[in-house]
């Protein structure tokens, strides 16, 4: 890591988690770095109110990347963070959630180096931490789930073989689905054709910690049903046993938590 004084002379670029949704769920160190920004590139799911936290006569540079809606492409993003740092600038890159989950940093990384620009990673609230906080439910449990896999759901497809959805769908484990609720009916298909139990417990969280906050619970075999018109977008997805623990399961026939003995 360099000093400030380095950075200064060079130019750096901070990859920063903006968290989930809600402002004031970014970390005191990605909030510090906006206030001494000279350039900000940020993504359409970062929270918009972070940037009134940003100097005078910072530059904004948005560059959207929200599913199916991109305003510049991954090649023009590394471009622009390369263009800004060898101009000596203090560059943040903000994102939603947790840079290093499915945010594309490694790319990011990747060009920054060839660039020979120095940068630090500053870690955020992923969504599903944030997505099991607000549903009130543990991703892990003793009784019911031992491991945690995040998914990218861009590899959802049913006629793909990206993923091992058998191993999927035998572990004792929750799975959290990002970027996959386009896909849900898909998702839902592949994991009970290798077995998956219909009556598997299904959380969809939207806009997780903001105002806005939606929240589904169903089933897997309920969700293999879904119309597109009936989900809403962007979501997470949550599947497990852990899901019959969440604040409103109690709510949904069939969805009480039975405790191993």
């Amino acid at each position: 890591m360099l000093t400030t004084q380095d950075a200064a002379k060079k130019g750096f670029v901070w990859l920063v988690g903006a968290g989930p949704g809600a402002a004031d769920l970014i970390t005191l160190r990605g909030l510090k770095l906006l206030q001494g920004a000279e350039a900000v590139v940020y993504d359409e799911l970062a929270n918009g109110d972070l940037l009134q936290n940003c100097p005078a006569g910072c530059e904004l540079h948005a560059v959207g990347k929200r599913a199916g809606k991109h305003s510049a492409t991954q090649g023009e993003i590394n471009a622009l963070l390369v263009s800004l740092g060898s101009a000596g600038k203090k560059v943040v890159r903000l994102k939603g959630g947790d840079p290093l989950v499915f945010g594309r940093a490694g790319e990011e990384i990747e060009a920054l180096r060839a660039a020979g620009l120095s940068f630090e990673i500053v870690p955020g609230v992923t969504a599903a931490t944030a997505s099991a906080a607000a549903l009130g439910l543990p991703l892990t449990h003793r009784d019911f789930s031992s491991a945690v896999v995040f998914v990218t759901g861009h590899q959802c497809a049913a006629n793909t073989d990206a993923l091992d959805w058998g191993a999927l769908a035998r572990l004792r484990a929750t799975l959290c689905f990002y970027m996959g609720v386009r896909r849900l009916p898909e998702i839902a298909h592949n994991l009970l054709h290798h077995g998956m139990a219909a009556a598997m417990p299904l959380a969809l969280i939207s806009e997780a910690t903001r105002s806005t906050q939606k929240i589904t619970i169903t089933t897997l075999g309920e969700a293999e049903r879904m119309a597109p018109e009936e989900i809403v977008q962007p979501a997470l997805v949550v599947i497990g046993e852990v899901v019959r623990l969440a604040d409103f399961a109690d709510r949904v026939p069939g969805m009480v938590a039975k405790a191993a003995g």
